[in-house]
């Protein structure tokens, strides 16, 4: 299960664990500018979702319940210390589901849990976009923006895009859990102020995902805000695991 995460280098023992899940399309590369940047002691392990990159030859997933399977038992061989999530847009859900698979299945709670730039599932109406044309979702990415957004305008990349986009979207698509579980573990919810996708009263309905704290914190920027604001959003996750410690 080792081709799920990415582990970056730490000088000196680790004693816990940042594991980030990246947005529907993205990559492990996502979180790459935050390698070195954190306290001394926190490895940075980035999810490498499966049919993207040195995992394209691997079908993707479209469904939650299989894909927090999975990622969960590639974190088990980890749980050997205490562990952080961050979960953007897609990656909120995502981090919900393993964070209550290992509470339960294992007695593990997270040190944290941030989720980025997504309401809480359960209160989430179904979309269709997994059945978008190729030029309506193309049409759709360039205009959420953000880092990935010039990869669109590269016609001969997107047969290797577009799959793993489109499988990613229907995992959402059809994710509509009716109420929600609460973990034991804290929890942030973190959004742009100026993210139409995710307006700033919708985070805090991530409330309802946790009996322990619940906190929401807003920054300057849209959907994408993680990159324009990546020295604000890091200082506030390095103080919530500083505390935890």
């Amino acid at each position: 299960m080792d081709n799920w995460l990415r582990h970056h280098p730490v000088e000196g023992p680790v004693v816990s664990r940042l594991v980030c899940l990246p947005h529907a399309g993205g990559t492990a590369g996502s979180f790459a500018g935050w390698a070195g940047r954190l306290p001394a002691g926190v490895e940075l392990v980035a999810v490498q979702y499966p049919g993207r990159q040195d995992r394209l030859a691997e079908e993707p997933i479209g469904d939650m319940a299989e894909m927090a399977d999975q990622l969960a038992q590639a974190l088990r061989p980890l749980l050997d210390l205490p562990m952080t999530l961050f979960g953007h847009s897609m990656g909120t859900g995502l981090s919900y589901e393993v964070a209550g698979r290992l509470e339960r299945s294992d007695g593990f709670v997270m040190d944290h849990v941030f989720v980025s730039a997504r309401p809480a599932p359960h209160r989430i109406d179904g979309e269709h976009r997994h059945r978008l044309s190729d030029e309506e979702l193309v049409a759709a990415m360039r205009r959420l923006g953000g880092p990935d957004a010039a990869v669109y305008d590269h016609p001969s990349l997107l047969p290797l895009i577009l799959p793993p986009l489109r499988a990613d979207l229907a995992l959402l698509d059809r994710y509509l859990p009716k109420r929600l579980t609460p973990l034991r573990a804290p929890l942030t919810a973190f959004g742009g102020r100026a993210d139409d996708t995710c307006p700033v009263a919708e985070l805090s309905s991530w409330a309802e995902a946790t009996t322990a704290d619940a906190r929401v914190r807003t920054f300057p920027g849209g959907h994408h805000y993680l990159r324009e604001c990546e020295d604000e959003v890091l200082g506030a996750v390095c103080a919530e695991m500083a505390q935890a410690r």
